[in-house]
């Protein structure tokens, strides 16, 4: 087993002292009676070492820093909550003061965030976008390293029994938002349901950016995955939680490694923005430094996985395709997606996502062959790359408009009992691939909510 966990604490510990002297010199840069102070070499020297510092520092676990959202032009408080705590993740409520929002029945959504190296803090933008027309709950994944190893295993099996725990606690009229790598453990957990015909089944489901099949265009990700076999991964990726984290001895796949590789495609772009914030600290533009720290703060925050739960993802996602190919097992039993009859399905991907290639996501209305043409929808944005589909402007002005309108407006119908035919396709795909479409893209303006209850949804939301 490689020793990389142990060399990367050793490399930090090292470069310590180095980091303290750059903080010494910073600080004896900014003194304003310091004459360097306001010369251009000392404002190169202080931003230099301030980059320094920046980049080698370890970043812990960002706050939420959601305490208000705003609602009807109020601004309304939020208290962030612990619903239910577990051994792994813990299912986080942000909670609106209901008498001052004066909203009292906001569909109750369950956002689940990958537990692929970042923090569900990365999808802060995904909740405060949220927050106003709905209930949010979202899934607060544990670090590895901070779980002593006495609370067992946690593999790709009891990540779906999560989400299934979850969505029973949150009740029969609840709505699943996957982000990236939940889409295929969501997924699964909805046929899970649908086969056990569990009361509690969701009623709809949007997958962004997830990857259901990788085998429609494969991404760097997808094919790297796919190039090496499954001991190789355990060979040279998989490490010991060195002392003395609480985790200490527990097999994980390090969040830095990971890191490693998604910077590493992009280590032009990283270089530049570096290179920029030299110039920002230099010339004083505070707001394009804040900007710059806020998005790296929480990009250079990372967690590690379980051994168990990458090794199987890997195999079961990436090298096998086990859900397309309808061969993923859950629990000694086959996971069925034809039997998803009761939850509306909206697909979302980017028109550039270099993670999740186009089309990986929309695989899931082939899977889901049996739900009715109404409750299907796919929707790609244009422009977007893979972080844009779920934060930023695109996601604020253009995506969540259409989740919303999508959850009211199956929440309208199920209340008033109306049900779509079956698919276009007679609800199974052809071969793999159906014919034509057995869903409605929401590319098209016409199909973003039904003609029926397009008039009714502002009434609805506000009941």
């Amino acid at each position: 087993m490689p020793m990389n966990y142990h060399a990367y604490e050793l490399a930090h510990a090292l470069i310590s002292p180095m980091r303290l002297a750059a903080q010494g010199l910073k600080l004896q840069m900014q003194l304003p009676f310091n004459p360097l102070s306001m010369t251009p070499l000392g404002k190169s020297i202080a931003a230099a070492v301030d980059v320094f510092e920046g980049i080698t520092r370890r970043y812990g676990k960002p706050e939420w820093d959601i305490e208000s959202t705003l609602i009807d032009g109020m601004s309304v408080p939020v208290r962030v909550d612990t619903a239910v705590h577990k051994p792994f993740s813990n299912l986080t409520h942000f909670t609106k003061d209901e008498w001052v929002a004066n909203r009292f029945n906001d569909p109750k959504v369950l956002i689940v965030a990958p537990m692929s190296g970042h923090y569900a803090t990365l999808l802060r933008g995904t909740v405060e976008a949220m927050l106003p027309e709905h209930d949010v709950y979202i899934t607060d994944w544990i670090d590895a390293r901070e779980i002593p190893v006495t609370e067992g295993r946690f593999d790709l099996d009891d990540y779906i029994d999560y989400v299934i725990e979850f969505i029973r606690y949150l009740g029969p009229r609840t709505h699943v938002i996957a982000v990236c790598q939940p889409a295929v453990p969501v997924l699964a957990a909805a046929a899970v349901m649908a086969r056990e015909e569990d009361e509690f089944q969701p009623m709809s489901m949007t997958l962004i950016g997830g990857p259901i099949d990788t085998r429609r265009n494969p991404t760097a990700v997808n094919q790297l995955a796919e190039q090496k076999s499954p001991e190789w991964f355990e060979q040279n990726v998989i490490s010991l939680v060195p002392f003395p984290n609480p985790g200490f001895m527990r097999r994980v796949y390090p969040g830095f490694v990971q890191l490693t590789g998604f910077m590493t495609m992009n280590l032009e772009r990283h270089t530049k923005a570096h290179l920029e914030l030299f110039d920002n600290l230099v010339t004083g533009d505070c707001d394009s430094v804040a900007q710059h720290r806020s998005f790296y703060e929480e990009y250079l925050a990372v967690m590690d996985l379980t051994a168990e739960f990458y090794l199987q993802t890997v195999q079961t996602v990436f090298q096998k395709h086990s859900l397309p190919q309808g061969t993923m097992m859950h629990r000694n039993k086959r996971v069925d997606c034809s039997k998803i009859r009761r939850t509306a399905l909206l697909t979302i991907e980017g028109e550039r996502d270099d993670i999740s290639g186009r089309g990986q996501t929309e695989a899931a209305h082939d899977l889901c062959g049996n739900l009715p043409y109404d409750d299907k929808y796919h929707y790609v944005q244009p422009g977007v790359g893979h972080y844009g589909v779920f934060n930023g402007r695109r996601w604020r002005t253009e995506i969540q408009p259409r989740i919303r309108d999508f959850i009211h407006s199956t929440e309208f119908r199920r209340d008033r009992g109306i049900t779509g035919g079956m698919s276009k396709a007679n609800g199974k795909a052809l071969n793999g691939h159906s014919q034509q479409p057995a869903y409605q893209s929401l590319q098209d303006e016409d199909h973003d909510i039904p003609e029926w209850d397009r008039a009714d949804i502002t009434a609805m939301k506000h009941r």
